[in-house]
């Protein structure tokens, strides 16, 4: 069954968001350690500090707790900045992208969230579509306008762009982000993200570059 979107209902003020917090922050913690499946409201509601009828003032069930802390977590993703300014230079601009988001994507820690969506995505579609929308696919259309600014002779030739920024972004993520979000690595260094984002950056220069005429 496909949980609801509506917003949850739960009073307004400082404190309460305080409190949301303080229940969100809980309840991921046990969403993490024991999936959607394993997690009740009772456990929640331990974790967090809060009594069950507490917890039932914000959040109706337990979909609905779900649906807040991915939402949370892609408006944390949102947050952050690549400099996709028109001005820059195609390569740099490429290797800094790559970095920041595998750096996102594999951050410690953050694999928990991406396989807890994913393995709930077939059953709450609704969730897994706007985790996607908000955070991966965003980045996508970003990055495909930044290379749009840049289709000109002696820089770069691309008939599609979102399919061109998709490819660079998989690229980015080739012997990296499935060993950690699968636990068979743990989150990669600072220096083997460059590495490989680096030869992501030479792969698509050497497809998309403008060939003289």
């Amino acid at each position: 069954m496909v949980a609801s979107t509506q917003n949850p209902i739960h009073p307004i003020g400082e404190e309460d968001t305080s409190k949301r917090r303080q229940i969100l922050d809980g309840a991921r913690k046990v969403f993490m350690d024991l999936g959607f499946d394993g997690a009740s409201m009772n456990e929640i509601a331990r974790a967090a500090g809060v009594s069950k009828g507490t917890l039932y003032v914000y959040f109706t069930d337990k979909s609905r707790l779900f649906e807040a802390i991915v939402q949370d977590e892609a408006f944390e993703k949102s947050k952050i900045a690549y400099n996709l300014d028109p001005a820059r230079d195609v390569e740099t601009t490429l290797r800094e992208f790559g970095r920041t988001y595998i750096g996102s994507m594999c951050r410690p820690g953050g694999g928990s969230s991406i396989r807890t969506v994913m393995a709930i995505a077939e059953r709450m579609p609704e969730v897994g579509r706007q985790f996607y929308e908000n955070v991966l696919a965003k980045s996508i259309n970003n990055l495909a306008e930044y290379l749009k600014a840049h289709i000109r002779p002696k820089e770069l030739a691309i008939d599609d762009c979102q399919l061109a920024a998709a490819q660079f972004m998989q690229m980015c993520q080739a012997t990296l982000f499935l060993p950690f979000v699968f636990q068979a690595e743990p989150a990669p260094s600072a220096e083997h993200i460059a590495r490989v984002v680096d030869s992501a950056t030479l792969v698509f220069l050497q497809t998309y570059q403008a060939k003289p005429a």
